[in-house]
This record gives C-alpha cells, structure tokens and sequence, in this order.
C-alpha cells in the first residue's frame, strides 16, 4: 500500500467516525430544513454497502448509510452520505450510481449529500448529472454538496455544534490564520463540555488537520492566552489527549524518532505554558523538564493547571523526580 493510500484510509476514516458520532449535529449544521421532518430517535446506521463498477472492475463502498423515518409518519428514507478527499472528474456520475443501486436494492427515497474535503482545487464542484439529447432530457439528478475549502472558517465561530469545532480546521484558511483557526476551534471545543470520549475525537481531528510548525506554535500559544484557554481545566484535558494519542500511535507503529519528536514538541508546548503562567522559567529548570519521561510529562502537563509561583513548580519537581 503507498504513503498516498494510507493517507486517504486514514482521512476517510476521521471523517466517518466524526459524522457517524455527531450525525444528527452535522443535519442541524449544514441542513437545518432536513430537522423538522425527521424523526431523531429513529436513526439507523445500515451495514456499508459494497458495488462493484463492471466496466472497470473497481471496488466502490458507500461512506455513510442512515436510514430514518418521516416525523410523524411510518414512512422511512435514506440519507447517503459521502465523503470525497480528492477531486474525480466522473464523480457526480458515481454519486448517481450510488443512488441509483440504493434505490434500487431499497426501495426508499434516498437524500445524497456529497462533502468535499480536499484542500485543491478551489473551483466549485458540481452537484448535478444530466444526460440530454438536442430532442430531451433524459436525466437531471442533484445532490446536496458541502465544499469545505470554500466556507470561511470565521463564518463558524459561533455555531455551538461539534462538527463545527472539528471542520473549521478543513475549511479555507489563510497560512497566517492556521494558528488562530486551531485556537478558536478549541476555544468552541472547550464551550461545548462533551464527554470525554467525544472530546478526544474532535480535538484529535483538530490536531490531525491543523499540525502546527515551531513558529506557528509560538503564535498559537499567544491566541490561547489571549482567549483565556491556559486558565481552562478542560482545554489541559485536550492537551493531555493529545501527547496520549501521540505517543500510543508511534509505539503502535514502532517509531521510535516518532515518539521521540513529538515528546519534544509536548514539552516544548508545555514549557511555554509555563512560562504564561508563571513567568520566564529558570533554564535549570527547563533543562529538568525536557529530560523527564513520558509519563512525567503527561502528569506535568495536567498539574500545572494548579502552579500559581515558581515554587508550586518546584515543589511538584522534587515530589516527583527525585
């Protein structure tokens, strides 16, 4: 399998955990005039379905499958969801395809609703299939598309929905702006008070989506000082997340430059905290902290929440390193 197949499984895969956790929050989010006649309680995810394309032997599989019911009614229909990480020329003829084989194997009105999660190109997508003659037109099928690459991230800043919070990070961003988009979608994380397993998925499809270089995290540190965020119990929760799911997937992969890297980004993180909190650290000091292990580092990165001087910090060193 190449880097560039492993890196869209892993895209599809953040994608269809984050809209199967936050369904019903993504319909409010992107199609609001879908709420009043469906009825919430009866979402059903069915089994993916699996086509093959006999022209050219590929393998298809539907993304997303709901099916729901009418409010108020006995009548049910289906909600195909997919999501497309690259631009296809014949990808509206494919989404017909899907629909067509649904509709045939079920026999239910099917809702289609593309969302388009590439980067480039920037160009509208289309969301139609027609098939005409000079005589008539035999076909005209359209699907619902979200194109994230042309929403503006501003215009979600205070929409209280965790799709929201997770999206923004897709959505057209100026390079200046990755460190305050990363902020600000944490910013609404934190407001939003999810468990903490619904946490963790959003804050790591942020972190997945918005990987910050060395001077980008210097900005990035300021706008959640200036947010207020370092202050917050639950954003350090996020913080710790982040360096746990770090660290489990390179010893999973067996990476040791991996763990190693982002160890030295966590502490490097972490020692800017600090210094927010409570002012320049000693380079002693700082020298201590980026020799602890990871272990150490996760429990620094939750205590420090409670360091009010120097020697809060001091005396958590010494209780725990010596």
């Amino acid at each position: 399998m190449t880097e560039n197949s492993e890196r869209v499984i892993e895209h599809d895969r953040l994608f269809k955990e984050l809209l199967s956790t936050f369904f019903w929050e993504f319909l409010e989010l992107f199609f609001p005039d879908l709420i009043p006649y469906i009825d919430q309680s009866s979402i059903t995810f069915l089994p993916q379905e699996v086509f093959i394309d006999i022209t050219s032997g590929n393998r298809r599989e539907v993304d997303l499958l709901a099916k729901v019911r009418f409010r108020e009614q006995e009548s049910f229909f289906l909600i195909h969801t997919e999501t497309q990480s690259y631009a296809q020329a014949d990808f509206a003829r494919r989404m017909f395809h899907y629909f067509a084989r649904l509709d045939e194997k079920y026999a239910l009105p099917v809702y289609p609703i593309a969302l388009f999660s590439f980067d480039t190109p920037q160009r509208l997508e289309p969301n139609n299939y027609q098939v005409e003659f000079p005589d008539r037109k035999v076909l005209e099928f359209s699907y619902a598309a979200i194109q994230l690459n042309r929403l503006n991230w501003r215009d979600f800043l205070r929409q209280q929905n965790p799709v929201a919070a997770a999206l923004m990070a897709k959505m057209r961003i100026e390079p200046q702006d990755r460190p305050q988009v990363k902020a600000e979608c944490l910013r609404l994380l934190v407001t939003l008070r999810l468990d903490p397993a619904r946490n963790q998925l959003i804050s790591g499809f942020i972190d997945s989506y918005l990987r910050l270089n060395s001077s980008e995290e210097v900005v990035f540190t300021e706008e959640l000082n200036r947010l207020g965020l370092i202050q917050e119990e639950r954003f350090m929760e996020i913080v710790t997340s982040w360096m746990e799911q770090g660290i489990e997937q390179g010893i999973e992969q067996g990476i040791e430059q991996g763990i190693e890297q982002g160890l030295r980004r966590e502490i490097t993180f972490i020692l800017r905290l600090l210094s927010r909190r409570l002012g320049t650290i000693n380079p002693e000091i700082s020298e201590q902290i980026r020799g602890l292990p990871i272990e150490l580092v996760e429990q620094l990165g939750e205590a420090l929440l409670d360091f009010e001087t120097d020697s809060d910090l001091l005396t958590w060193l010494a209780e725990n390193c010596s």
